[in-house]
């Protein structure tokens, strides 16, 4: 089970100020004495300000002691812009160590300042760190229209680091939800309006993050480490201690995957290291529970025994639920694999639980194999028969998620192309427009200095005006085309989940019927429960197969059905879907087992469809349905 690292939004937190990094003591340093130096008011505010930034990152609670410092110098002053300022930051110092709640507070104190004393960029920031505190405690989609708006605000009024770190912000959101082709384009797009901003160079680093967190949920580990390795270079530069931590944390679990595990158990040590001396308890508790992991991996169960343990300690009170669940089932599991059924239960109890509390189905689906694994040890069979239909169950239900996330993504796609092309059309009629007022207006001029040549430039600025609106349509109608085209794909798209869906219901149900015997039969456990296991292995190998039948389906089934409809309009969709099978040249046999029935019973219905479309006896069904 894959840890949950400190939050692709908590990666892009942008301050309210452009201050570089402040980077060393010795800057520090020479910022303390110009701040013994001057005399309270707004310029000693200030240097607080960048003292904040110099060591928040680095030193979080030296930050909170600035920000705390700044906040009462500006209220003895009614320095309103200071207060608004202080409260932010203390804000982002409990964002930073994972203190949502008190963030929030802060956060909207902050606001409260705004909307008294006007600031559109302090506003808009500070409505983006609320939409991020949405975005942690699940409401996704709320987050997701908030940032939208404010990155904006952002780009309306030119302010283009933080519409970067917006748009980053944005791209982090859509990853979390699923839908990683729109996540890798704001994210990229991000990195574009970054890399022209001369002001927090890390920034870079964070968008290289969010790249290599998008890379390593599609799997490709290699890709998502050199990201990791080009942010850290940038975060080591300029001493942001917080975010070097967190990004070692995510290159060892890179390695993790790609089973380098000596190389991932030195980084995991780097980034604890780092995480003691800075005291940020959700990163410490993230890399002992990672490494129990990998030593699970390497077979050494007292050593990740130990490792879990200490993680546990912290995790229960210092991170998030999903981290705290990940660490419950991985010691419950390495505790069964050592043989320590009963000790391993009531932590794999309690993982189950709280992932079922917090709706988190994939922690709960590998606790309850952790679980079922524990009960098989123990010879615990209904038990263990219990927990693998209940994953099995979360399995076909996480398939769902995801084709619907896919699905959404689509729609979503489609949606957003809808509207830039519509804008673009409206700006092209209205600079066409223009060119029109411009012609009438040169026409006017030139009728005074002779009818004649005023006749000829405007026939000439009439026949490019026409060009233009020929043009216009012409680029017009490729657009709808497109569409149609994108239309077509994303029905035939959801013609064949539907379809695939139906074989993923016909094997859990041929599955439940196995178990079932196995209740009745228990003597025969030893020898069945291997092979269902494997059964399980080649359901899962299954998809990718599908993938291939997908294909075809697409290939056969473009307006097929409409034309069947057409032709004969009461046609059942049972036919239908009959008759598309009929048409890729399955056996009786294949579709029988589709559909789940009995051969004989797919007999009759071919002969009730030949009989639907009126052909003779002499005409064979399949040839007929491939001339349509």
């Amino acid at each position: 089970m894959k840890t949950i690292y400190f939050f692709l939004a908590a990666a892009i937190l942008c301050p309210i100020f452009t201050f570089c990094q402040l980077q060393g003591q010795q800057r520090i340093d020479s910022l303390l004495t110009k701040y013994e130096s001057l005399e309270d008011g707004i310029p000693k505010i200030k240097v607080l300000e960048e003292l904040y930034y110099a060591e928040v990152y680095n030193n979080p609670e030296k930050g909170l002691e600035h920000a705390k410092n700044a906040l009462d110098q500006a209220k003895k002053i009614e320095y309103w812009s200071g207060i608004g300022v202080g409260y932010y930051h203390i804000g982002v110092y409990h964002k930073l160590t994972g203190q949502l709640d008190s963030a929030k507070h802060y956060y909207h104190k902050s606001l409260k300042v705004w909307e008294k004393h006007p600031n559109i960029k302090n506003h808009a920031t500070a409505l983006s760190s609320i939409a991020r505190i949405e975005f942690d405690k699940g409401f996704i989609d709320k987050a997701i229209e908030l940032e939208k708006e404010v990155t904006e605000i952002y780009r309306e009024n030119g302010f283009w680091l933080n519409y970067g770190n917006g748009l980053m912000s944005v791209g982090g959101m859509y990853q979390n939800k699923g839908s990683y082709k729109i996540a890798m384009d704001y994210t990229l797009r991000s990195l574009k309006v970054l890399d022209t901003v001369p002001e927090e160079p890390w920034r870079d680093a964070d968008a290289l993050v969010q790249l290599g967190n998008i890379e390593y949920v599609r799997g490709n580990f290699q890709e998502s480490l050199g990201h990791y390795e080009k942010a850290l270079k940038v975060y080591t530069e300029t001493n942001d201690n917080i975010y070097k931590g967190h990004t070692l944390v995510d290159m060892g679990t890179a390695l993790f995957e790609m089973k380098k595990y000596d190389e991932a158990i030195a980084t995991y040590n780097q980034a604890l290291e780092i995480s003691r001396e800075i005291k940020v308890n959700d990163m410490e508790g993230n890399c002992l529970s990672n490494l129990g992991m990998v030593y699970i991996r390497k077979g050494d169960y007292d050593i990740a025994i130990d490792y879990l343990q200490k993680a546990l300690k912290i995790n229960r009170t210092k991170n998030t639920h999903q981290n705290l669940i990940n660490n419950l089932g991985e010691l419950g599991h390495a505790l069964s694999l050592k043989g320590n059924v009963d000790e391993a239960i009531p932590y794999l109890n309690d993982a189950v639980t709280m992932s079922d509390s917090i709706g988190a189905l994939d922690f709960k689906k590998l606790a309850l194999i952790y679980r079922s694994k524990a009960f098989k040890n123990s010879q615990q069979f209904e038990k263990a028969f219990a927990d693998i239909e209940k994953s099995q169950e979360i399995n076909d239900s996480l398939f769902n998620k995801s084709k619907s996330q896919q699905i959404e993504e689509l729609k979503t796609i489609y949606e957003t192309e809808k509207k830039e092309a519509a804008l673009a059309l409206q700006e092209e009629e209205i600079n066409t427009l223009n060119e029109k007022a411009k012609v009438d207006k040169l026409t006017k001029g030139l009728y005074a200095g002779g009818m004649a040549s005023a006749l000829a430039l405007f026939g000439l600025s009439v026949f490019g005006y026409r060009q233009r609106i020929k043009r216009n349509r012409i680029a017009r109608e490729k657009q709808e085309e497109i569409y149609k085209q994108e239309i077509a794909h994303k029905k035939k798209e959801l013609a064949s989940q539907t379809l695939h869906l139906v074989q993923k219901n016909t094997f859990i149900q041929e599955l439940k019927e196995n178990l079932e015997n196995l209740k009745n039969s228990p003597e025969k456990f030893k020898v069945e429960f291997r092979r269902i296991v494997m059964l399980l292995k080649k359901q899962n190998a299954s998809d990718k197969d599908w993938e291939v039948f997908k294909t075809y389906f697409s290939e056969v089934h473009n307006d097929f059905d409409q034309k069947l409809k057409t032709l004969y309009p009461d046609i059942s969709e049972k036919e239908i879907r009959l008759a598309a099978f009929l048409r890729m040249n399955l056996t009786t046999k294949e579709i029988a087992a589709t559909l789940n029935v009995l051969p004989d019973s797919i007999l009759k219905s071919k002969y009730r469809l030949k009989k639907k479309l009126g052909l003779d006896k002499e005409t064979d069904l399949t040839t007929f349905l491939n001339t349509l």
